[in-house]
Formats: structure tokens, C-alpha cells, sequence
């Protein structure tokens, strides 16, 4: 057999297909028939010897040369013009091959024929060489530009339709609080560890691992502090004590460590804006000791009062926020003092640069003993009026107008001289100041400043900071949920409440939402009791710090108080037997329902501070933690739920579908989309779930309501949901 192959690649173009053959030297071609018609260089099918096999084939190449071109170039009229595929096409690489390896006795007769193949077409190829390589060049450039041209649209159309998954985002750590579920704790209702009826710090120490179970990143108490406990812990006699009936500083230091140990942070309430009238600032202030003369806001009298000249009249008229004058006389002093609550809660001067020195240094105290921060209270009322702005006396506030008011009721005038002052956010800048300077002079977590007050929402904002780039609370409570909503609310009037803190919320703040606290009716009782779950959810689905106040997470609802077992000043001093529910916030201090045992484990005692609230029979701790589907549960996976990053750092969505219905919708790329549908009517609600951005069906239920029909792990698929009223789902779908 041969050691070389010689391969020739041929066309037929009179053929409408390519015919490429491949003739192996020592292999057998294919037959092929020959059209003897075709021109007059093709002959007819051979089958015969090698011998013959070369004379036919010499005998057919001079017929087709001579038909292509002459020897001396010229072409015959008529003639078609010499292409090299027409030669190629020459039968030459059409034979009717026999078997070579049988005929061949000599290769000698194949090598001849392709020299005489090549002898013959050699000289028509120099004479079209030109014309061939034009042609062929322009056939080239065309070819290219045709199949450019379609690699480009191929190429166009792929990546016009080819989806780039998105490259996950990059996430920074996140400070600790501003993520955080922070607990509210009123530590009079909380635990009674000693049975005296009055919760106090060791039972908290007690059940520390509640908050560990339920989901809490950071518990603040209401005051604990020294106290005559007129206002319950708000009137503070000692601003560096414990009071006794809440145990020592040793618990405290005991509930830091062990709280800390939890991972929980620890935030006191700070009462800056008073004292009480027992405690040695007031009495060395109202003796005029020296340092103290101007520690509290003193004024004179105008004189007696014209229809009782044993009466001094006040120096404005300005009413406290617990009804009657704000202005109290003292017979010692013989000055009247500034309270903006209660007669014993005397108001500090913040104008006494000593007495603002003096916050720090309670606030240092506090901190070195390992504090996280402080929740800090009654900010609106810091500052009032300068008499030396008004000819040196303090203004009278304008009358509101109400007719129905007296004028020791609170509401007959506008506090215009006596509430959200500018110059009292200053001050708040100032501590914002110190307790940063703290943290880089004692590194560790960050130390937190959380302001109370209840503001429109532009004089709320300020206190995140100011337009000249004072930075002041970490951030200010959000009360626009005990405010604005109610249970007559609708879902649009939750959507624009809640964007409204969002659309005025400075760059970089950080948002909270607060449900309720010690001073306002609990959340199941302003609103109705099937909307707590969906409640909770949208306080643990909304950006920002989810708070919850004591009993929230098991839908502890308000409880009766009697006239005669009401202890709020409050109350006492605004209300009467017929009128006291108008003002009292007892009924939200109760006390915590820990079981169905008595005074529902709160306490061993035979009485307790405030009455147990009727219902812990059925609305309890324990009892939830058995049920197979309770609030507390719902809480405990919305909690969990806060853990995903869509959470932490996703893009929020929200909108009212109906009156009834609104969705809440948190995003973030490469992660799952979680989804809040909330019916805030007290009637079912259908609504289509294609009007839900971002939202790919089918979704998961991840936790509903205890009323709802459908359990966590439900598919939900269909065109439309019906809602129950106060019906909540959250689902979980597919990344965006």
C-alpha cells in the first residue's frame, strides 16, 4: 500500500448541492454516474483497465480544455468564461473508479494522469490568475461580511435575551442597634423575685432567658433609680442609687454581667429633665446653697392675687402636662418652681452650664458601670422661655381656643413658650458628643443615646440632627403607630404613616417602630385583638430597630383598674371616680402574665402593685409555649426571621392594596423575597396577587396569624388571596 495519500477536493456546480469527494490513493472511490450530456468534455462511465482508464481520461482532459480556452489564451464566442470550479469540476475527480487496489498495477498510471492534469491546467490558471484572485477576494470580503453581519445579529440577539445573574451584594457589618428588637421592660410589673408584690431586678435577672428564647437583642428599664415614687421611678431623688424596693447595686451589676453573658445590651432610662423635690439638688437649691441657687427654674411672683391676697399668682400661665398650674410656690424659697409634670418633679434649668455638667457626669457613672446607652425621656419640655427675651418674665402661652378646657386643664392653652424649644436639641448634640467621646476613650460596642418625645414629625426629626451637620440621638422613638392609628385606621392611613417617618428620616438614620409602653393603652386594646400578629410583623418586617413593649410578644391586652386600686398621678390628678380611664395608664402596667398560677407567676405575694389582669388565664406565657400555634410563637419565627439579610439590609416596598390590605415587601439581590400582606379591617378582604412587586409565585407562607387557614410551609399560587380580617401572611419567595 501507498506511505502517502493524495487528496483532491472537487465541486459540480451544475449540481444544487457541494459534492465533495476525497479520493484516497490506495483506497476505493465512490461511483458516480457520469452525464455523457452534460458538456462536451464529459465522457461516458468507465470500467475498464488502468491502461485504458489513463487514455480515456487524457482523451476527456484535452476535450474539456479545449472546450474551456485555447493555447493561446483566446475564448471562442459563446463559450462560457473559464472559472476554476469548471475545471475542477473536470471528470477527472469524477471517474467511475474501480477497485484501485485490485486495477493499479502500477501507480505510475496515477501519478501520470496528475501530471498531465496539472500540465494541462497549469496554463489556464496563469492566464485567469488575476481575474480568479479579484473574484475570489471579492467572494471573500462578500463571504465575511454576510457571515459578520450574521454573527453579529446572532451575538446581539443572545445578549439582548440572556439574563446576568446578579452578583451578590457586598454587605457590611452592621452596628448592633441598628438591627436590633429592643425590649421594653417596666420593671415595677416585670418579676417579683421576693413576694413583697412589686417586680424588681433580681426577678428580671430571673428570666433573663426569655429574651433569649424570644428573640431580643437589648432590654431598656423604665427608672430604677432612687426615687419618692410618685411617679413611679420618673421622679428621681438619686440619680447614682438604687432604689431599694428594686433590689441593690450589686443585682444590677449582677443582671449587667449575666446579660451581657446572654449577649443582650443593657440601656436605663436617664430622666434628665427633673428631679424630685426630695432630692438634695432641690433642697440645697431651694435653701439657696451655693452651687444650687440656679439649679431649677425659679421665677417671682407679679404679685398676689387680686381676688385672694394670700395667694401668690403663678408668673405665667403655663399648665403642667398632669393638669393645674406648672408653677408650685415655695414658702422657704419664697419663689415659685417650674414642673412640667408633677408638683414633686421639679424642672432642672438647663440654661446652668453646673447643671448640664452634671448630666454627664450621672451619665458617665452609669456608663462605666457598664451601661450600652440610655433611652432618654421627656426631651420636648428640656428648655422653656428666656425672660431675658421677654422684658424679664416668662411669656404666657396663647390660649388654644377650646372652650370646653378650664384653665388648669391641659389643652386650654398652646405650649408654645414651654415645649420643643429649639435650643433644647443644642443640648442633645451635646450628650450625643460625649457619649461618642466616651466609646473612642473606651472602645468597645457602641453606647447609645435614644430620645422620648412626642413631636410633630419636623421638631422629631431634629433630633437625629440638624442641616449643619450636628449629629444627636442614635435616634428618637417613633410613637406615629400610638399617635396616628387606631383601629379605625385603614390600610392607606398605615402606608402613609409609615412613609411619612421614612420620607422626613434624615440621610443615614436609622428608623424605629414603637407599638406602645407604659404610658398608652397596649397595642391589641388600641387596635383589635386578631390584628397582634400582623402587628408584631410589621413592626419585625419595617427597616430599621423593631421595639417591643413588655407582654407585646404574647398579646398581653389592657387590664382593669379600679378607682380605688389606681395609682397613677396621672389619673389622680387629671381624673375623678367618673373620669380617672380617660387618664390612667395603669391599666398597661399590670403585670406580666408569666403562667395561669397565682397572680400569674408574677409574684408569691397575697396583693401586688396593680391588680393581675383578668384574662391570664388564657393569655400567658407558658400556655403559648405549649399551643401548637400561639402569638408568642409567631413572634419567636418573626424574631428568627430578622436574622436574614433581606432583612437586615433589603430594600423595602410598601403600598396599599385596598382600604383593607397592604403589602410590605423587603428585597435584596441574590436573596429570598420576603412579603408581608396585612388585613387591618375588621372584614375579609380579596386581593390580586400580581399587584405585588417582586413577588414570584409560588410562594411559601413563612408565619401567619393564629387565625389564619393557612399553616407555615402553604403554597401559595393562585391569582387572588383572601384575607381574614386582621389576617397577616408572610411569605417567602424566589430572589428578585
Amino acid at each position: 500500500m501507498a506511505s502517502y495519500d493524495l487528496i483532491i477536493f472537487f465541486s459540480r456546480t451544475a449540481s444544487p448541492r457541494l459534492d465533495r469527494r476525497i479520493f484516497r490513493l490506495g483506497g476505493t472511490p465512490p461511483n458516480s454516474s457520469v452525464n455523457e450530456a452534460a458538456d462536451p468534455g464529459r465522457g461516458p462511465d468507465i470500467d475498464r483497465g488502468c491502461g485504458d482508464q489513463q487514455n480515456s481520461l487524457l482523451s476527456q482532459f484535452n476535450a474539456k480544455a479545449a472546450y474551456l480556452g485555447t493555447p493561446t489564451g483566446r475564448r471562442p464566442i459563446g463559450r462560457p468564461r473559464y472559472r476554476w470550479r469548471d475545471a475542477v469540476e473536470l471528470d477527472l475527480l469524477e471517474l467511475q473508479a474501480m477497485d484501485w487496489q485490485e486495477k493499479a498495477q502500477n501507480r505510475q498510471v496515477w501519478r501520470s494522469l496528475v501530471s498531465e492534469a496539472k500540465t494541462h491546467f497549469g496554463s489556464l490558471r496563469q492566464r485567469n490568475a488575476m481575474g480568479t484572485a479579484l473574484k475570489a477576494a471579492a467572494i471573500a470580503v462578500a463571504a465575511l461580511a454576510v457571515v459578520g453581519g450574521i454573527a453579529i445579529g446572532i451575538t446581539f440577539a443572545v445578549l439582548s435575551t440572556q439574563t446576568t445573574a446578579p452578583a451578590p451584594p457586598e454587605l457590611l457589618p452592621l452596628d448592633w442597634w441598628k438591627h436590633c428588637v429592643l425590649y421594653q421592660i417596666y420593671p415595677r410589673s416585670f418579676k417579683d423575685s421576693d413576694g413583697d408584690g412589686i417586680g424588681d431586678l433580681k426577678g428580671i435577672i430571673s428570666e433573663l432567658e426569655h429574651f433569649v428564647n424570644a428573640g431580643v437583642d437589648a432590654i431598656w428599664m423604665s427608672p430604677i433609680f432612687e426615687s419618692p415614687m410618685v411617679d413611679f421611678g420618673y421622679d428621681i431623688s438619686n440619680f447614682y442609687k438604687i432604689h431599694y424596693e428594686y433590689g441593690t447595686m450589686e443585682d444590677f451589676e449582677e443582671l449587667l454581667k449575666k446579660a451581657h453573658e446572654l449577649g443582650i445590651k443593657v440601656l436605663l432610662d436617664f430622666v434628665p429633665n427633673h428631679a424630685s423635690t426630695e432630692s438634695e439638688y432641690f433642697i440645697n437649691s431651694e435653701k439657696r446653697v451655693p452651687g444650687y441657687e440656679d439649679y431649677f427654674v425659679w421665677a417671682d411672683s407679679p404679685g398676689p392675687d387680686p381676688n385672694n391676697a394670700s395667694v401668690m399668682r403663678p408668673p405665667s400661665n403655663w399648665v403642667s402636662q398632669f393638669g393645674g398650674s406648672a408653677w408650685e410656690w415655695s414658702e422657704a424659697r419664697q419663689q415659685f418652681y417650674l414642673h412640667q409634670f408633677a408638683i414633686e418633679q421639679a424642672d432642672f434649668n438647663f440654661r446652668n452650664p453646673v447643671v448640664r455638667q452634671e448630666m454627664f457626669n450621672i451619665m458617665q457613672f452609669w456608663l462605666d458601670k457598664g451601661a450600652d446607652g440610655f433611652r432618654v425621656d421627656a426631651l420636648p419640655y428640656l428648655m422653656e422661655a428666656n425672660p431675658a427675651d421677654h422684658n424679664g418674665s416668662y411669656p404666657d402661652d396663647p390660649l388654644s381656643g377650646i372652650n370646653h378646657f378650664e384653665s388648669h386643664q391641659l389643652g386650654y392653652t398652646i405650649p408654645l413658650y414651654t415645649k420643643d424649644l429649639i435650643e433644647l436639641y443644642d443640648i442633645v448634640y451635646e450628650w450625643r458628643e460625649f457619649v461618642d467621646k466616651y466609646l473612642e476613650d473606651n472602645p468597645g460596642d457602641t453606647r447609645v443615646l435614644f430620645s422620648e418625645g412626642y413631636a410633630n414629625v419636623t421638631m422629631t426629626m431634629l433630633y437625629y440632627g440638624n442641616e449643619e451637620g450636628a449629629v444627636g440621638a442614635h435616634f428618637p422613638f417613633n410613637f406615629d403607630f400610638i399617635t396616628d392609628l387606631s383601629a379605625k385606621s385603614n390600610a392607606r392611613d398605615f402606608v402613609y404613616i409609615i412613609l411619612r417617618w421614612l420620607t422626613y428620616m434624615p440621610h443615614g438614620g436609622v428608623p424605629n417602630w414603637v407599638f406602645g409602653n407604659h404610658d398608652n393603652n397596649r397595642m391589641p386594646t388600641r387596635f383589635r385583638h386578631n390584628m397582634v400578629d400582623g402587628l408584631n410583623s410589621l413592626n419585625m418586617l419595617l427597616p430599621g430597630v423593631a421595639v417591643t413593649y413588655q407582654g407585646e410578644e404574647i398579646g398581653m391586652r389592657d387590664g382593669y383598674v379600679s378607682w380605688e386600686d389606681t395609682v397613677d398621678v396621672e389619673a389622680c390628678n387629671r381624673g375623678d371616680e367618673d373620669t380617672y380611664q380617660l387618664y390612667s395608664r395603669d391599666p398597661a402596667r399590670t403585670p406580666y402574665h408569666w403562667n395561669n398560677g397565682t397572680n400569674a407567676g408574677f409574684s408569691t405575694g397575697e396583693k401586688t402593685w396593680l391588680p393581675v389582669a383578668d384574662d391570664f388565664t388564657e393569655i400567658n406565657l407558658a400556655k403559648q409555649k405549649e399551643d401548637v400555634r400561639s402569638h408568642y410563637k409567631v413572634y419567636q419565627a418573626l424574631t428568627a426571621l430578622r436574622k436574614e439579610k433581606t432583612l437586615a439590609y433589603g430594600e423595602y416596598d410598601i403600598r396599599a392594596l385596598s382600604d383593607s390590605t397592604q403589602y410590605l415587601v423587603r428585597t435584596l439581590p441574590t436573596h429570598r423575597t420576603y412579603v408581608l400582606l396585612f388585613n387591618v379591617a375588621d372584614t375579609a378582604d380579596t386581593v390580586r396577587m400580581d399587584r405585588v412587586p417582586h413577588l414570584k409565585l409560588p410562594a411559601t407562607v413563612y408565619v401567619s396569624s393564629v387565625h389564619s387557614n393557612r399553616l407555615a410551609g402553604t403554597t401559595i399560587d393562585g391569582e387572588e388571596v383572601t384575607l381574614q380580617a386582621g389576617e397577616a401572611l408572610v411569605l417567602r419567595s424566589d430572589p428578585v
